[in-house]
C-alpha cells in the first residue's frame, strides 16, 4: 500500500469529522470545507501550516512523536486513530510495528499443538484463532459448529472477510449485518496500517473492493478501531439467534495472531442455545473419520 497516499487521506478524512466549535473555535463565514481548515488543525498543534500541510501530503517521515500527539490531540483522535497514525509514521520511517522484525504470517493452522490444546480445553464459548488478514486459522469444536456456515463457503482457509462481503448467507449469519461490515473494515484498516508492505493484505483488500461495492466505500472512509471486547448477535442456521459477549486476547508468542472467545450470559436462552450447539457440534465431530 502507499503510506503517503494513506497517510495523507487518514489525516483528510480525520480532519473532515471536526467541527470548529468542536474545538474551541469560532466557525467563521464562507467555509468551503467540512470539518477544520489545515489552519486551524495547525494552529490546535502548535506547529507551521506549511509543515502540517506536508505532513497531509503524506511527507510524514522524520516526524516527532511530540509532533505527531499534538496533531491527534487537535484532530481527536481516539486511542485506536492515534496509534494507526503512529504506525503510519513508523513505517515512513522504515521502523518495524513495536520494534518486531517483519515477518511472513501463514495462512495455514499454527503448527504448535500447545495452541489447539488450549482452544480445545475451552468447552463452553466459542474459541478460535485469526490472522491479521481474517483468515480463521483455527477453532475448538464449538468454533467448528458455530462457523460451519464459514468454513464450508468453499475456500482453502476460511477467510471472515470473504465471508462478510461476498457470502450472501452472512447476511442471515449476521442480523446486524452493516455493523458487522463496518468493524471488520475498520479492524482490517489499522491492521494495514502496522505493516503497509504485507502483500496478502493487498492482495484481499484488491479483491474485496474489486467485488464488493461495500468494501470499497467502508474501505476509503479511513475509519481503523481495534476489536478488544463487546457484545455481538448472530443467527446460527441449528440453534437460532445468540446474543454474546466477546474478549480478545493477543497471543504473544504468535505476533499478528489473536484469540477470541465468544460466551453467553450464564441463565440466558443464548446459553442454552450454545449448549445444544455445542451437543450438534460434538456429534458432528464424532461422525469425522480420523486423517
Amino acid at each position: 500500500m502507499d503510506n503517503r497516499a494513506e497517510v495523507r487521506e487518514s489525516l483528510m478524512t480525520r480532519r473532515a469529522k471536526v467541527t470548529p466549535e468542536e474545538s474551541g473555535l469560532l466557525p467563521g463565514l464562507n467555509r468551503r470545507v467540512p470539518g477544520l481548515r489545515r489552519t486551524e488543525v495547525a494552529l490546535l498543534a502548535g506547529v507551521s501550516v506549511e509543515y502540517y500541510s506536508k505532513l497531509e501530503r503524506g511527507a510524514i517521515s522524520g516526524a516527532s512523536s511530540s509532533v505527531l500527539e499534538a496533531i491527534s490531540r487537535a484532530l481527536q483522535l481516539d486511542d485506536t486513530e492515534r496509534a494507526h497514525l503512529l504506525d503510519l509514521a513508523r513505517a515512513a520511517d522504515g521502523i518495524p510495528t513495536a520494534g518486531r522484525p517483519r515477518r511472513r504470517i501463514s495462512k495455514q493452522p499454527p503448527a504448535r499443538p500447545s495452541l489447539q490444546w488450549v482452544l480445545d480445553a475451552i468447552t463452553e464459548g466459542i474459541a478460535f484463532v485469526r490472522n491479521q488478514h481474517q483468515d480463521l486459522l483455527a477453532t475448538n469444536v464449538l468454533g467448528r459448529a458455530f462457523y460451519s456456515p464459514v468454513i464450508g463457503d468453499g475456500w482453502p482457509t476460511p477467510n471472515l472477510a470473504r465471508f462478510q462481503f461476498l457470502d450472501p448467507t452472512s447476511r442471515d449469519f449476521y442480523p446486524d449485518w452493516e455493523v458487522f461490515a463496518e468493524m471488520c473494515v475498520a479492524v482490517m484498516r489499522a491492521e494495514a496500517g502496522r505493516d503497509p508492505h504485507d502483500r496478502a493484505m493487498q492482495d484481499l483488500v484488491g479483491e474485496l473492493s474489486t467485488r464488493s461495492e461495500t468494501f470499497r466505500t467502508l474501505w476509503g472512509a479511513h475509519n481503523v478501531r481495534t476489536h478488544g471486547t463487546g457484545t455481538k448477535r448472530f443467527h446460527h442456521p441449528v440453534v437460532g439467534e445468540l446474543d454474546l459477549a466477546y474478549e480478545e486476547l493477543t497471543l504473544t508468542a504468535e505476533p499478528g495472531l489473536v484469540l477470541l472467545i465468544y460466551t453467553a450470559e450464564p441463565g440466558s436462552p443464548s446459553a442454552e442455545r450454545l449448549r445444544l450447539l455445542a451437543s450438534w457440534g460434538a456429534d458432528r465431530h464424532a461422525a469425522v473419520p480420523e486423517r
